[in-house]
């Protein structure tokens, strides 16, 4: 920059003189490293920091969303709390990539260090070792965050030496072995240890003893009176992953059936549980105190809930309760309350087992392989078929009640089976059914066997099988086909349906240790279906 300066001489006249005055100093450059979640995967940020003269302000750059932008007023409230200088001149941050949406909290610590590392407080080369998140209170108290666990899984790639993260979430960090997690409860403790001033080791927790602690299940089959059919069903349905609907009337114990299906399931794997734990992880709904969900997921939304509330959506796409139930079940009571175009948005997850979100700017994957457990009235007061209560609908009520479920949706309904009420004088007796411990035996038996047989396939149980899959695992004798293809012909059904009665039937070949699926496998797998049975 140049600059003139008039000077006058003895006589009076003014001449311009210029000299060189060296460009005005920059002030300082700082970055640090974090990550941002997008779907359940997270990315790399570099959060980078100009300070120069200038009027005061506080500029961000890099489509920061309402939260991001909010964390000014934050960190500059928790810098100054805590006794650090704050610049009074120009600052601009600049969060790259620039063309990744950013949301939420968790980018208030990064920034805030990055600001004292402007300020030559923090050393930048400790900055390039460490990626961080957290939200800062106003006092510079950490606060917990979400999303800590994709953000871990991917800091184990990035060539750093640890993620530093607020206290509450360093557990859910730490189930990645690869990773260290260092947890923190305040900025000043940051500082301090990226100063070098303050030792912090990294967390270790035992992911064995984790699942150990596992919460006993309160909801036991043995509890369940009578429902002797039902709870086989059931049983088959858990172990080949069957989806399935119960028909009765209120009372017959539709819903407690349906809460104790986990129980039989079998255990979650350490990977499984890590794919639930992150999306539970991304959605703010992991529990306290609880780093890794170790017990199979059990979802029962309202049946007013919106297709986004169900399948997952918004402007930033946030998983539905699809995708809550992976890995497990989900229950929908009163199935035909639900609307029309919640159930139809049903059927892609059903069949894919993932659920695809697109907006203009972006479009995000969310796994969603669960168990569907559906469960409705026989009409709309719920006594069709009682002996002794009167129904008061009309045919045609029933009719329309009925067919608020799609032919489509009931097709990929592997099981539909009725459960009738159960008579008083069952209800009295001490004696209880069997346990969920000795059913799930049985169902983890019948797994490994799928999982044995389909070891070099993308499948992992007899529900998933294409056509291909039944030519190979599902071959029939010719009596057995003859029969099965008379069947069908009776009932009417269609193409999905009768393959889908060969998958049941494998699946209690397998309960029984069969190789061959014989003909009263194919007869009990046609029980389990109600309401083709009601065309005869």
């Amino acid at each position: 920059m140049r600059s003139y300066v008039i000077l006058y001489n003895l006589y009076g006249f003014n001449y311009i003189d210029h000299y060189a005055i060296t460009k005005e100093k920059h002030l300082m450059l700082a970055k640090a490293k974090s990550g941002v979640v997008i779907g359940i995967r997270a990315f790399p940020i570099d959060i980078e920091i100009d300070v120069s003269q200038g009027l005061p302000s506080f500029n961000m750059v890099g489509l920061p969303e309402g939260a991001v932008k909010e964390s000014r007023e934050r960190v500059k409230s928790a810098i100054k709390n805590c006794g650090y200088p704050f610049p009074t001149q120009k600052i601009t941050v600049n969060l790259a990539p620039a063309d990744i949406k950013k949301e939420g909290s968790a980018l208030d610590l990064p920034i805030a260090c990055a600001i004292l590392c402007a300020k030559e407080i923090i050393p930048q080369n400790a900055l390039d070792m460490y990626c961080m998140a957290g939200e800062l209170s106003l006092d510079g108290t950490l606060k917990s965050t979400k999303g800590v666990l994709p953000l871990s899984l991917a800091v184990r790639d990035w060539d750093l030496k640890g993620l530093i993260v607020p206290k509450p979430n360093a557990a859910e960090g730490a189930v990645v072995r690869e990773t260290n997690i260092y947890p923190v409860t305040h900025l000043s403790e940051v500082v301090e240890f990226l100063v070098g001033n303050k030792k912090i080791g990294p967390l270790c927790i035992d992911i064995k003893e984790i699942f150990k602690e596992q919460e006993s299940l309160d909801e036991d089959f043995q509890d369940v009176i009578g429902q002797e059919q039902a709870k086989r069903a059931l049983e088959v349905a858990a172990a080949g992953g069957h989806n399935v609907l119960m028909i009765g009337p209120p009372g017959s114990g539709k819903t407690m059936l349906a809460r104790r299906i986990p129980s039989i399931l079998p255990s979650l794997t350490f990977e499984e549980a890590l794919e639930t734990t992150t999306i539970y992880s991304v959605a703010g709904l992991l529990p306290p105190n609880r780093p890794l969900i170790t017990s199979r997921p059990f979802c029962s939304p309202h049946h007013t809930i919106s297709d986004a509330g169900l399948i997952g959506g918004g402007t930033i796409p946030r998983p539905g309760q699809v995708s809550l139930a992976h890995n497990g079940v989900l229950f929908l009571d009163e199935l035909p309350e639900f609307k029309k175009n919640v159930l139809e948005s049903l059927r892609q997850p059903i069949e894919d087992g993932v659920v695809t979100i697109s907006r203009v700017a972006i479009t995000l994957s969310f796994p969603a392989s669960f168990t569907l457990v559906a469960a409705q009235n026989p009409c709309p007061c719920g006594h069709f078929g009682d002996p002794k209560h009167r129904c008061s609908c009309l045919p045609s009520q029933i009719i329309r009640y009925r067919n608020r479920i799609s032919g489509p949706l009931l097709d990929r309904i592997d099981i539909q089976i009725e459960v009738p009420a159960v008579p008083y004088s069952e209800l009295g007796q001490a004696r209880k059914g069997e346990s969920s411990a000795a059913i799930r035996k049985r169902v983890t038996k019948a797994r490994r066997l799928q999982n044995s047989r389909f070891k070099n396939l993308s499948i992992h149980s007899n529900s998933q099988m294409s056509s291909r899959e039944l030519r190979l695992f599902c071959d029939l004798s010719k009596e057995n086909r003859n029969f099965l293809e008379t069947v069908a012909n009776k009932l009417a059904l269609s193409a999905r349906a009768f393959h889908r009665i060969i998958k049941i039937s494998r699946t209690i070949a397998d309960l029984e240790g069969s190789t061959d699926i014989t003909m009263d496998h194919l007869s009990e797998a046609i029980q389990y279906r109600s309401l083709d049975r009601e065309k005869i």
